[in-house]
């Protein structure tokens, strides 16, 4: 087995075509993953995610942990198996939403104190405990436990915010390296012992093909501070993790800080390792990040969106919700070669939503899923063939402008 998990197809300028490897399968970068935060991308199914295009999706700790909780997940043989998808996972640490509870936690340099919203419960969770929740979790790419600090941020929290992501990461890899040598990954089998059908990549070969374990990726923080970026990139990339992720950004700041701050952070970080900018987001955004070398992405707007009247096109945001389509017999997108957009109309789908009938929100929800996915595969295809920058001005001019 090869010693990265990332492999560098090619380039165009900054913009990274490569591909990354898990006990579930590889899958393509640049890479956007739909968000599944209680083990299920809402209104999607597996065989809905298949159709889409999705090689990945993302589960959150936090929620997990609460609902239905790791035991089960774990005798179920992990997330992947649990939820039926059976191809590559990534989980959060449940850190940003820990923090976002900031009227019902405690934080300390041992970990955060927080209660449920499910039931008022006190927990605690520490760099060892989020670590040990994720293995039994069974993700293939688990992410260290970080302070995520609010924007803005005055300086001396965004300090104690790089502190605490570094001392927390140096835990967390502790931690993660004790249980791989006992391997009590759900990943590795219902026993955590050699593989089974957990195991399994996306050919269903047995799992005693040798596969590379789960693996924990770092997080860089120090809000809008570029002198705090560098010293977290810096702590976090001497770790060597096999992934460096960078958060901390789309928490508010304005695009232009958001920019600076990857584009800063984005040079500290190694070539030969898969980057991940977390919680991002808008297609413009992702097409900014690609051009600076980020390879994998995650948001919630356009599943989220999508269920509440609004979806992503090629030509721009649309609220299908609005009275303007309730006679419109176009498709959601008429530029996209969706299930939904070859069979339905606007005029359908928001008469749905108005009944509230949860087809709407299905359907809606699919295209946005696509619109992503089918963005990244022309992403993917624009680097391979040298053409990012025009890709990227093509893209953006008829989704800006409405062409």
């Amino acid at each position: 087995m090869k010693d990265s998990i990332y492999n560098l197809i090619t380039t165009d300028a900054s913009a990274r075509r490569g591909e990354v490897t898990t006990p579930h399968g590889t899958f393509q970068t640049p890479a956007f993953m739909p968000v599944g935060t209680s083990g299920a991308v809402k209104a999607m199914t597996a065989e809905d995610l298949e159709g889409c295009g999705a090689e990945i999706i993302l589960g959150n700790t936090y929620h997990l942990y609460l609902r239905p909780g790791v035991d089960i997940i774990k005798s179920q043989g992990g997330l992947a198996s649990f939820n039926g998808w059976n191809k590559p996972t990534l989980t959060d640490s449940g850190g940003y939403q820990v923090f976002s509870m900031r009227d019902n936690l405690k934080i300390t340099d041992d970990g955060v104190q927080f209660r449920s919203h499910h039931d008022g419960s006190t927990h605690m969770f520490t760099p060892e405990k989020v670590t040990e929740i994720q293995h039994a979790i069974g993700a293939d790419i688990i992410m260290a436990f970080d302070q995520c600090v609010p924007y803005p941020a005055d300086r001396d929290l965004a300090e104690t915010g790089v502190r605490r992501t570094h001392e927390w990461a140096q835990r967390c890899k502790i931690k993660h390296e004790k249980l791989g040598q006992t391997g009590t990954s759900a990943a590795h089998g219902k026993l955590g012992q050699t593989g089974t059908s957990a195991a399994r990549g996306n050919d269903g070969a047995d799992g005693d093909v040798c596969r590379p374990q789960n693996q924990l990726f770092g997080i860089v923080q120090g809000s809008t501070y570029k002198d705090l970026r560098t010293q977290s990139a810096e702590q976090i990339v001497s770790l060597d993790f096999p992934g460096n992720a960078i958060g901390g950004l789309s928490v508010g700041e304005s695009k232009v800080e958001m920019e600076e701050m990857l584009a800063h952070t984005i040079e500290h970080l190694p070539h030969d390792k898969p980057r991940y900018l977390m919680g991002v987001g808008y297609p413009e955004d992702i097409l900014m990040a690609v051009s600076y070398g980020i390879d994998m992405f995650d948001c919630v707007l356009p599943t989220r969106n999508a269920r509440t009247g609004n979806v992503f096109t090629s030509v721009g945001q649309i609220t299908y919700r609005n009275a303007d389509y309730a006679d419109d017999s176009m498709p959601l997108d008429p530029n996209c070669d969706c299930r939904v957009c070859k069979r339905y109309n606007r005029a359908y789908i928001r008469h749905l939503y108005n009944q509230s009938e949860i087809t709407g929100m299905v359907l809606a929800t699919y295209h946005s899923t696509y619109f992503y996915q089918n963005l990244m595969r022309g992403i993917r295809k624009a680097i391979e063939e040298q053409r990012f920058e025009s890709f990227k001005a093509d893209f953006l001019n008829r989704y800006e402008h409405r062409a």
